[in-house]
């Protein structure tokens, strides 16, 4: 049986490199609120993960949230990636930037060079930030950075999505979501190419529902729908 959130609060720590680590994922807070009511979804997938992010965002429609996107892919392929989603999606789709504001109908890719982190903006909402530090987990970009900063700071109006890869990366930034009062989606293993980093998610009790990858989009909009902070 999976231990509960708070059981394994403490069994999941994130895999730092040992030098320089304050530059690439600030420390987890504990408690507070939301910056702003902006609503986010955080993604985070590995292997099998460019086919599943095909199929999940072309099923999506125009208007979502801001969707940021950590997978594990070298840095001279995630601008043409970026683009080729570009081409099949409603949405639009582009490498993430440092500094751009997070705007909604648009989805963020971690360029392959660096970490991908959200930040407050300069007037309200969020922005990016791209940092080239360290590898965690033994990756950069690393999910568990990404899904830190959304624990970080966007809390109970985000949405986590751990998608194929193996490794386990993203699973105890799944956990610090949760504990945040995000809303968590993992991969089911029959639609898994690899069913290792959501097996890690859902392990350590960080997902809310478990589904095949075909019901992940339809659950999205919904959940967009129903978590909407009241404005």
């Amino acid at each position: 049986m999976p231990l509960s959130p708070k059981e394994t609060a403490k069994r999941a720590p994130l895999d730092i490199a040992p030098s320089n680590t304050a530059d690439v994922i600030l420390p987890r807070k504990k408690g507070g609120t939301p910056l702003t009511s902006q609503m986010v979804i955080v993604i985070g997938s590995s292997t099998g993960g460019t086919e599943a992010l095909r199929t999940l965002l072309t099923g999506l429609p125009a208007i979502m949230p801001p969707i940021l996107i950590t997978q594990h892919m070298p840095e001279m392929f995630t601008q043409s990636f970026a683009a080729r989603l570009d081409s099949l999606c409603q949405l639009r789709v582009k490498e993430a930037e440092d500094n751009e504001r997070l705007q909604p109908g648009t989805v963020y890719i971690a360029p392959g060079h660096s970490h991908l982190l959200i930040k407050p903006a300069s007037t309200i909402g969020y922005s990016i930030s791209l940092n080239p530090g360290p590898a965690v987990n033994r990756h950069r970009p690393s999910v568990d950075v990404l899904f830190r900063s959304a624990a970080n700071l966007v809390g109970k109006h985000c949405i986590g999505v751990i998608l194929t890869g193996m490794g386990r990366d993203g699973a105890a930034g799944m956990l610090e979501l949760r504990q945040s009062g995000a809303w968590n989606i993992a991969q089911d293993e029959a639609s898994c190419v690899v069913f290792g980093m959501p097996k890690e998610a859902i392990a350590v009790g960080a997902a809310h529902e478990v589904l095949p990858l075909s019901g992940i989009a339809s659950r999205l909009i919904v959940l967009a729908h129903q978590r909407q902070p009241a404005i």
